[in-house]
């Protein structure tokens, strides 16, 4: 029986879905339509967060300038984290079972680093086009 494998990734897509649609509703260009950030309340500098739901709001009516020029990161990683999913799929249809992503400790380590990174140069004068 092929069909229980399919629960987790149909789940997880589902998931996705509403969550696109959420944001698709209620428009994160309105302030305080989604809360305010509480880096950003605190130390009025963006964090590598900011603008990832106008990003991805953007995304929703098509326009990939706009969503780049709110967050890019969050543009790559709805890019790495759709390509993944499909990938799963993939898998689950040939009939390996597994998480959607297994990242190694080094591989972490590596993204949350270049989270950082994001989160700090999109704060300095050089990578001020990188500020939602």
């Amino acid at each position: 029986m092929r069909a229980h494998r399919f629960r987790a990734p149909v789940a997880v897509g589902l998931a996705g879905v509403a969550g696109l649609a959420a944001l698709r509703l209620r428009d994160p260009h309105t302030e305080g339509s989604w809360g305010v950030c509480p880096f950003l309340a605190l130390t009025g500098r963006p964090c590598p967060g900011c603008g990832g739901l106008r990003a991805v709001n953007d995304l929703t009516h098509g326009h990939l300038l706009a969503a780049i020029s709110s967050n890019a990161l969050a543009v790559v990683l709805v890019v790495a984290v759709t390509v993944a999913w499909v990938v799963w799929l993939g898998r689950v249809w040939r009939g390996r079972t597994g998480p959607m992503l297994e990242l190694g400790p080094r591989a972490a380590v590596v993204v949350i680093g270049l989270i950082a990174v994001f989160g700090v140069v999109r704060n300095l004068p050089f990578g001020a086009w990188l500020a939602p």
